[in-house]
């Protein structure tokens, strides 16, 4: 019987990669990968240097507004999202039957945010890691005792 055509999707908040692995040899190999152009920015470049001020209405106090959201948290979400449109497409093309998807609890969740309901259906398995950084030759390792639906 032939074994459907899996691939892993390894990811953090600013890498992803997809890797497959040969039937034969038992290898994994990277079909494509990403990486936040980002990742190592400060918060000053992804965004306002400074807080904005504000007044006190009471008296002349000044005071800074802290920003209502983490800029750091906004690019993640946003690199998750980019890496999920192209599991969509792939996953509409052909490209693979079935997911494992590999990544640290945040990255997890906004990865699986992201993904349409056919995508989504073909998630056979989930792993809670930071792969990211790990070479290919060592994922077996990772990956042994892992069951897939």
């Amino acid at each position: 019987m032939r074994q459907p055509k899996t691939w892993y999707v390894i990811a953090d908040g600013g890498r992803a990669r997809f890797v497959e692995k040969n039937a034969e040899t038992g290898a994994y190999a990277t079909q494509r990968e990403f990486d936040s152009a980002e990742i190592h920015s400060t918060t000053r470049d992804l965004g306002a240097e400074r807080p904005g001020r504000g007044h006190e209405s009471a008296n002349s106090a000044h005071h800074a507004v802290e920003p209502r959201t983490d800029l750091h948290q906004v690019d993640k979400q946003r690199f998750a999202t980019e890496v999920a449109v192209s599991l969509n497409a792939a996953g509409a093309d052909g490209a693979f039957e079935r997911l494992v998807l590999v990544a640290p609890a945040h990255a997890m969740t906004d990865l699986k945010a992201g993904l349409d309901a056919a995508t989504t259906a073909k998630v056979a398995s989930e792993v809670q890691k930071d792969l990211a950084k790990t070479p290919n030759a060592e994922l077996a390792e990772h990956f042994a005792d892992l069951r897939l639906l």
